[in-house]
């Protein structure tokens, strides 16, 4: 099996290290700070936490404070879908990109249109990645495991 990575390249970069973070934190079982997080998951740990606090505010990870704090894996891996995740991390309308429009009747209308199949493609994707759970993902890898030993 040929080795791709392509998980840059997947949805917003969040949503990679969202999956990498959540994958480490349901294999450890335990509360692990951000920083044992950033390193396992090769992140800066400023740019972890920002997508931690969105998988807190999603109600997926647990934050918890003090000496011993860190972030706990709130939700089941079998019950968790990829698409949950996706939803979590994806940027808000303030922080996309400005509408850098070619100016225009027919720029406007260029940009609606596009607008308009870039939404479908990502209800797409959503729809998709409903499809498979964290669980699944971690199925993957084991078999990935089971076959590269």
């Amino acid at each position: 099996m040929n080795s791709i990575n392509r998980v840059g390249q997947i949805g917003p970069p969040r949503f990679g290290i969202a999956v990498h973070a959540l994958v480490w934190l349901a294999q450890s079982k335990c509360v692990l700070s951000s920083g044992s997080i950033a390193c396992e998951v090769n992140s800066h740990a400023t740019f972890l936490r920002r997508v931690l606090a969105r998988l807190v505010q999603a109600g997926i990870v647990e934050a918890r404070e003090g000496r011993d704090g860190g972030y706990l894996l709130k939700a089941r891996p079998n019950e968790l879908s990829l698409a949950d995740v996706y939803v979590a991390v994806k940027p808000d309308a303030a922080e996309s990109e400005e509408n850098m429009s070619c100016g225009g009747e027919s720029g406007k209308k260029v940009d609606v249109a596009l607008e308009e199949i870039m939404q479908e493609a990502e209800r797409n994707t959503i729809s998709f990645l409903a499809g498979y759970t964290l669980a699944d993902l971690m199925n993957r890898i084991h078999e990935l495991d089971m076959e590269n030993s």
